[in-house]
């Protein structure tokens, strides 16, 4: 409700369309301006839904809440909140750019691995290190975090099964395979 001493938490948190818990976090975190006190209870002026905008925003486009912190309030107050953006935006692109890249490479492995047709694992070219299939993604698997064994492997879809691949030794215990 409105009236001359300010939003309740619950009012700010149905037109934000958050939850109040999400509103005092926001403010015990930093992100919000404490807000004036009326007999114990928060009250918010209107200008704290457009700061709520902007951290929704934020959170969408991946920015942790120390980075929505500095977007907020780390920089000169003469600085305009596009040239914030700019300045953070920079500094995030190559972060989401190596998830995407990541990402990209959970993907195929799990649509590689989706045609595999190995009887054993020991034979399976989607874990053999060293193989013509690991060298190829050598660039790719780089992108993974470390611990990740996965390796992603070009022309899979083939392996385990039919002509082609007996042709290869794939699938076949012993045969050695050239990388």
């Amino acid at each position: 409700m409105v009236d001359q001493r300010g939003l309740t938490v619950g009012t700010v948190a149905r037109q934000a369309r958050l939850r109040p818990s999400a509103i005092r976090y926001y403010e015990s975190a930093g992100l919000l301006p404490a807000p004036v006190r009326v007999s114990g209870w928060r009250r918010y002026d209107a200008t704290v839904l457009g700061r709520l905008a902007v951290i929704e925003l934020a959170k969408r486009a991946g920015f942790t809440l120390a980075e929505i912190r500095t977007l907020l309030r780390g920089f000169s107050p003469r600085m305009s909140p596009s040239k914030r953006w700019q300045v953070l935006a920079r500094k995030k692109l190559p972060e989401v750019e190596a998830l995407i890249a990541r990402a990209c490479t959970m993907k195929r492995l799990l649509e590689e691995g989706l045609n595999c047709g190995c009887l054993r694992l020991e034979d399976c070219t989607l874990l053999v290190p060293g193989s013509a299939l690991a060298r190829g993604l050598s660039t790719e698997s780089a992108s993974l975090a470390s611990g990740d064994r996965a390796v992603i492997a070009e022309g899979h879809r083939a392996h385990g099964s039919g002509p082609a691949a007996a042709k290869r030794g794939v699938g076949t215990p012993g045969v050695l395979r050239g990388g």
